[in-house]
Parts: structure tokens; sequence; C-alpha cells
């Protein structure tokens, strides 16, 4: 039974970031996890094979949600064929100051500027250790805020090194707007340095992980070009397009004055969906389709998990559409793609 209807109107009563903590809680006690089971669905032609890993079904937990590893059984539970953790950094770190989560309901949107608030890669490392559940994970990494970009691919290193065992797949965190100066390692020499790096490493293993990029809405078509031309030079797995978004010009039933006093922060939910949209058309036919890309960003509905996958997203991942809908979306996203 889906229980998200009748709990929904209590936490959206409640700050956002305190409804988050309340939930992650709810799903580590085993007792109130059965409440939160969502409605599996199974079906052959759900599977994907991607990057030497098979999906049970092609939707997704984005990273942002379980940042550290602490619930993913949970999450399991519910349906998603694999579940992102993270961001994961180095050395554990508070991040940006409260408040820092917030909610636009009118719009269906979120604003997050949370800093990358995690335990660090070696709690993150022993949480996931403690897990049951079989669910395909990915770890989701980044450099801590202290650290200067010229440093930066240390951190990167010394996440993939703690994390190499315990996750099925690495995801590149570039493209997080609330760490100062991050976007800029997408610049083409930062990034190849950051992406050759751990490709050298992670051939240096007996079982290398796939390796994946995650990057932003608001690169320009010639900085996508980047990025194609980077997941060829260096063989990368795939890309996730798209990170939240700097952007406030699709947001209709705010004020500008009410926009500018949520601040600084990543926009996610309904007024990303089109544009994520168009960053996975334009990687998918500028690169022949030549690597797997899994879709996020506004997708608040199946048919807008279609729509990404329409336009070249081999998977999806959700965020803030399970946020507004619960775990019905999982289900109603897989029901709809079986063929």
């Amino acid at each position: 039974m889906n229980f998200y209807p009748l709990a929904k109107p209590f936490l959206f009563q409640l700050d956002a970031e305190t409804a988050h903590h309340l939930t992650i809680g709810a799903l580590k006690n085993p007792l109130l996890r059965a409440f939160a089971t969502g409605e599996s669905v199974e079906h052959p032609s759900l599977h994907r094979h991607l990057f030497g890993i098979d999906f049970p079904n092609p939707v997704g937990l984005a990273a942002g949600l379980d940042k550290n590893g602490e619930v993913i059984d949970g999450f399991a539970q519910m349906g998603f064929g694999y579940v992102e953790i993270g961001t994961i950094t180095p050395k554990p770190q508070a991040g940006n100051d409260k408040p820092r989560l917030f909610r636009l309901k009118a719009d269906e949107a979120i604003i997050n500027r949370m800093g990358f608030n995690n335990v660090g890669a070696v709690q993150a490392a022993k949480n996931l250790s403690a897990r049951k559940s079989n669910v395909i994970v990915g770890g989701n990494i980044g450099k801590n805020k202290v650290t200067p970009n010229e440093e930066a691919v240390n951190d990167y290193r010394s996440c993939f090194q703690i994390l190499h065992d315990y996750v099925d797949y690495f995801v590149v965190n570039v493209s997080s707007p609330n760490t100062p100066g991050l976007r800029a390692l997408q610049d083409k020499d930062s990034l190849a340095l950051i992406l050759h790096t751990l490709q050298d490493l992670n051939q240096g293993r007996s079982k290398p992980k796939p390796i994946l990029l995650k990057i932003a809405p608001d690169l320009t078509s010639e900085q996508l070009d980047d990025i194609i031309s980077i997941v060829s030079d260096t063989r990368i797995a795939g890309v996730i397009a798209t990170n939240t978004t700097i952007e406030r010009t699709k947001l209709p039933h705010y004020l500008p004055s009410e926009i500018e006093a949520f601040g600084a922060g990543g926009l996610s939910g309904r007024p990303l969906t089109a544009r994520s949209t168009e960053v996975i058309r334009y990687l998918h036919q500028n690169s022949s389709g030549s690597f797997p890309i899994i879709g996020v960003g506004g997708i608040m509905t199946a048919q807008d998990a279609q729509d990404k996958i329409a336009a070249g997203a081999a998977m999806v991942q959700l965020y803030s559409g399970f946020i507004y809908a619960g775990p019905r979306l999982i289900s109603d996203i897989n029901r709809s793609l079986i063929v």
C-alpha cells in the first residue's frame, strides 16, 4: 500500500530539510520502512544492460536523497532499479548554512544549496558495507569545499579509492552550483585531468568500475561539444544529464522578489524538465549515440520519463518528482515502459 499520500501533507508542513531528515530516520526503522514499500513492477522488457551492469529496471534514485548511503535498503523496497548515493567528499563536511532547502510548491520545484553535506568517504563506505539489499548502487563523488580547484583531482582520487569496493559505478560530480568554483572543473582541461586520472586508477584494478560524468544543464552547445569530445578521449562509461540549474526563468507562480528571497542554489523539478531533455537530445544526436546517457531533471510524470528516453536517455533518475509524487511515480514509469 502506498502511504505517501497520507504522509505528504504532514511532511510538506515541515521545513524541507526537517522533513528530509525525518523521512531518512523513518526508513532506517525496519518496521516503519515496511510502510514505504512501493509496487514492484517486473518485466523482461524493463531490464537494461549498460556498461557491464544488469539493471532490473531503468528507474533510479538520483544522488542527493540518500547522501550517505544510510537507507539504501529502504529505497530498494520502493522499486528503484538502482540507487545513487552522494555526493560524497573525502572528508566529512557540514555543507552550507541553513536554511538551504526550499520547496516552490506552485511550480513543483525545489531549490537547494546544500553544499555537499556528507559524512565523508570512510563513513560512507562503512554504511554501504552494512546494507542488506543487493540493489545496484552508484557512488557520486566530489571535492571538499576547502580543496582548491588545482588540487581537486586528489579529492576525486581519494573518494574513488575508498569507495571502489562498495559501489557498482561512479559518478564524477563537477556540476553542482553549490560549491564555489566547482563548475569551473567542467572546463575541458580540468575535466580531462580528473577523468584520465580516475581511468588510470580504474584500469589498474582487477575489477574496474564504470565511471560516468554528471553535467550541468546550463552548458552552452560549445561546452556540450567539449563534453562529447572528453567522453570519447577518456573512454568513460557515459553521462548523467543533468544536475540542477541556476536559471530562474521558468517560475511563473512567483514574483521576482519572492524568487530573489530564496537566494542562491540549484533549481530542480518541473522548471528543469524541458532543458534537461534538450541537453539529452543534443548529446545523443551530436555523439551519434556513442555513449549511454542517464536522464535526470524534472521527471514529474511517466510521460516526462518517456520523453527523456525518446530523446536518447537509456535510463532515468528521480529526485524532485519523487518528492512531489512519492513511490507511485516509480511504478507508473516502469509500467509505461513495458513493451
